[in-house]
C-alpha cells in the first residue's frame, strides 16, 4: 500500500467510472467484464504512463492567463508562458501573492484534470505528490517503479506539468501596460491571481453559508439565544469565468463552477453638509438672497399695489421679520458648527463676524454692543439689496427712507441677533 492518500483517490475514481459505464439494464456476465476492465484501467501499470504522458497537457499557474481571455492560452507565438509566483510571505501590509496560503492553479486540457488532482494529492509529511516526485522520495521510487515503464521517463512526464519555457511568451488577448521605468517603459501583463480570488470565494461562503453559521441565523429568525454572533457582508457581486465550460479557464475555476466574488470598491458616500462655516462673509455664504427669493417676491407683488393702507404695510413688516428670522435660524446653524468648522489660521471672516458667530467669543458677545449695531446695519443691507439682486430689472427702485425703516424693523428684533 502506497499511502492512504493515494489509495482513496483511485478508490474515488474507479467508483465515477463505474457509474458511468454500468447501468441497471447490464446483466451480470456484462457488468463483472465492465469491473475487471475498470481494474485494469486504473492499475498503476496501465494508468501512470498515460498519466505521464498527458501531463504535459497541463500546466500549473498561480496567475493563469485564461482569466483575461479563454483564448488567450495558444496563439501564432505558441503557447503563452505558464506564470508560477513564488513569492515570500512577508508583514508588509499587502494583500499579493505569498501573503496568503493558496493552493496553485492549472490551466490546459481539461480531460486531464485527473492527472492534475493526482500530483497535488497531501502526502502523509503535508507535501504533495509532485514535490515528492521533484524529491525522488522513498514514496515516489516506491510509486514509479512499475514493469511498463522506467522511472526516469515516469518522472520526466509528470515533472512537465511544472517545466517553464526558456523564453516568456504573452498573448494579444491578455491587457497590457507600458509602465514607466527610469527613460525607458517595461511592458506588463496583467494577469489574475486565481488562487486569491477563490480563497477570497471561500471565506465568503464560510461566512454567510456554513454549517455554525446557518444554525446561527436559524436561532436569530426564531428569536432564540445563541452565545456566538455571526458576520454578514453586504452588496456582494458574483462574476463568472468561462460561461457553460468553466474547465477551460482553470482547474479551480472548474472547482467552483466559474463563478467568484466581488466586494465593493466603490468610494465612501459622504454626507452633504446643510450648513457650511464662512471663512469670508456670512452673508454671502452662509445665507444668500436667492435663499429668500419666495419672500422678496411677495414683497414685490405688495409694493405694486397702490393702496398703502396698515392690512398692506403689516403684510410688508412680517415679510420683513419672516427674512430676519430666516437670518437668525441660519446664524444658529452656523454656530453649532463653529467648533469643528472654524478654522481662525485660515479664516478671512472679520472679526465682527467671528464675534458673532464663534463660541469663544459668547462672553463678549454678551457683555458688548458695538459688533451687534455692525451685524444689524449688516441685516438691513442684506434685505435692502437682496430685494434688487432677486428681482433685478423689475424692482422698484428705493430711496434713504425705505432703507431707514428696514433699518428700523431690524432694530426692533436686534436681540434676536446677538
Amino acid at each position: 500500500m502506497l499511502g492512504s492518500e493515494i489509495d482513496a483517490f483511485f478508490q474515488a475514481r474507479k467508483e465515477v467510472w463505474l457509474k458511468k459505464n454500468i447501468n441497471t439494464s447490464m446483466d451480470v456476465a456484462a457488468t463483472k467484464i465492465k469491473k475487471a476492465e475498470c481494474e485494469s484501467l486504473f492499475l498503476l501499470e496501465n494508468w501512470l504512463p498515460s498519466a505521464a504522458k498527458r501531463a504535459g497537457q497541463i500546466s500549473i499557474s498561480t496567475h493563469p492567463c485564461t482569466f483575461s481571455h479563454p483564448s488567450s492560452r495558444k496563439n501564432k507565438n505558441g503557447s503563452a508562458s505558464s506564470v508560477i509566483a513564488n513569492t515570500a510571505q512577508a508583514n508588509d501590509g499587502y494583500l499579493r501573492s505569498g501573503n496568503v496560503c493558496v493552493e496553485a492553479d492549472a490551466l490546459g486540457n481539461a480531460a486531464t484534470l485527473d492527472v492534475y488532482k493526482f500530483l497535488t494529492l497531501i502526502m502523509y509529511d503535508g507535501n504533495s505528490l509532485l514535490t515528492h516526485i521533484q524529491r525522488d522520495s522513498d514514496l515516489a521510487l516506491d510509486l514509479l517503479r512499475i514493469k511498463s515503464a522506467s522511472y526516469q521517463e515516469l518522472k520526466n512526464g509528470f515533472l512537465a506539468m511544472i517545466e517553464s519555457k526558456s523564453e516568456n511568451t504573452t498573448s494579444s488577448k491578455i491587457k497590457q501596460v507600458y509602465f514607466p521605468v527610469e527613460e525607458n517603459y517595461h511592458q506588463l501583463s496583467l494577469l489574475t491571481a486565481s488562487g486569491i480570488v477563490f480563497e477570497l470565494r471561500k471565506r465568503i461562503d464560510d461566512l454567510r453559508f456554513s454549517d455554525e453559521v446557518k444554525e446561527i441565523r436559524k436561532c436569530k429568525n426564531d428569536n432564540v439565544f445563541h452565545e456566538k454572533s455571526y458576520k454578514q457582508l453586504n452588496n456582494i457581486t458574483t462574476i463568472g469565468y468561462g460561461g457553460t465550460k468553466p474547465q477551460n479557464i482553470s482547474v479551480l475555476n472548474n472547482q467552483y463552477g466559474g463563478r467568484a466574488h466581488l466586494l465593493l470598491c466603490a468610494p465612501p458616500s459622504l454626507k452633504k453638509r446643510e450648513i457650511q462655516f464662512p471663512n469670508i462673509d456670512f452673508f454671502s455664504q452662509a445665507i444668500t438672497p436667492f435663499q429668500c427669493k419666495n419672500i422678496f417676491y411677495s414683497l414685490h407683488e405688495l409694493y405694486q399695489y397702490r393702496k398703502h393702507n396698515k392690512d398692506i404695510r403689516d403684510e410688508r413688516d412680517k415679510h420683513f421679520r419672516e427674512i430676519i428670522d430666516k437670518i437668525v435660524a441660519t446664524m444658529w446653524a452656523v454656530r453649532a458648527v463653529a467648533d469643528t468648522q472654524f478654522k481662525p489660521e485660515s479664516s478671512q471672516l472679520k472679526r465682527t463676524q467671528r464675534i458673532w458667530l464663534c463660541s469663544e467669543f459668547a462672553e463678549q458677545r454678551e457683555q458688548e454692543d458695538a459688533w451687534l449695531d455692525v451685524i444689524a446695519d449688516q441685516v438691513s443691507q442684506f434685505i435692502f439689496t437682496g430685494y434688487e439682486k432677486v428681482l433685478k430689472k423689475r424692482a422698484i427702485i428705493f430711496d434713504d427712507r425705505e432703507y431707514d425703516y428696514i433699518s428700523a424693523q431690524v432694530e426692533s428684533a436686534k436681540e434676536a441677533l446677538r
